[in-house]
């Protein structure tokens, strides 16, 4: 009897040191600390990958859309007053009496450092003449084909190719320059804008040779002179008034200039010949 009394009062003691429904009580509280923990983390995680992306986005807006695509709609604010005085600056550079520096907008707030857009500097780069530029190059190249018996679309592609070599030329040229001679970043729109108006000159080199073949290389070579001067004036405002700093009154400047000028009758020559 005393035996059984014993093994009861054991029992007893067995069902009041044990939690509340057989544990559920500590389970409970393991799935609230669980579950606030894995809260915090994926707060914390949610922070760290916002702040990741944020600055991520900052870095692509500020540094390569900024350095890369720039905005494009500002090299096409165009209108004819503007395109006809700015063809008058391409083919005769050294007429140019006026300042070379762009002009800068004063009605932008923030403090922030804007140019005016093309329709109201006629310094700015644009995008509109050399594309259109281009397609008059392609038009040209291909009525000189087809005088010369020589027209087809392999020929014309080969003039396409032609075309675009030489622009990539042009920007490598002056992408050359600038990185040389001065400490900062140009635009690539910018860039792309001023080795596309070559094929100005160009245009005007190969219609002359349809129209009076004769004298075909004395206006190329005129062309080229005038393209040549253009880009040395383009590139003397670029390291002065763009760049953080350049290299203002060294001789390896005068040198890298004359280079740039110098390879631009190869170029155009090449271009101009349109023959496949």
């Amino acid at each position: 009897m005393r035996r059984s009394t014993t093994q009861v009062e054991c029992l007893l003691l067995q069902q009041q040191s044990r939690p509340p429904n057989g544990g559920d009580y500590y389970s409970l509280a393991e799935e609230v600390c669980y579950g606030a923990g894995k809260e915090a983390i994926r707060a914390e995680l949610g922070a760290y990958g916002e702040k990741l992306l944020g600055s991520s986005s900052a870095y692509v807006q500020t540094n390569i859309i900024g350095r890369y695509l720039s905005n494009p709609r500002y090299y096409f604010q165009v209108n004819d007053e503007y395109v006809k005085n700015k063809l008058k600056l391409i083919l005769f550079p050294f007429l140019y009496k006026g300042n070379w520096f762009r002009a800068c907008d004063k009605n932008v707030g923030n403090g922030e450092f804007c140019y005016e857009p093309p329709i109201y500097d006629i310094n700015a780069p644009d995008l509109y003449i050399p594309f259109m530029a281009f397609g008059t190059y392609l038009v040209l190249s291909g009525f000189t084909l087809g005088i010369n018996g020589k027209f087809s679309p392999e020929a014309m592609g080969s003039q396409f190719w032609n075309g675009i070599s030489c622009w990539l030329s042009e920007i490598l040229l002056l992408e050359a320059t600038i990185h040389v001679l001065g400490d900062g970043d140009l635009p690539l729109l910018d860039v792309i804008a001023y080795g596309g108006y070559a094929f100005v000159t160009v245009s005007i080199a190969m219609a002359t040779r349809i129209v009076w073949g004769s004298s075909f290389f004395a206006v190329a070579l005129w062309e080229c002179f005038c393209t040549g001067v253009l880009l040395v004036k383009i590139m003397k405002r670029v390291l002065i008034a763009e760049m953080r700093s350049c290299d203002k009154h060294s001789s390896r400047r005068h040198y890298i200039l004359l280079l740039v000028a110098t390879a631009q009758f190869p170029l155009l020559f090449w271009l101009s010949s349109a023959r496949v």
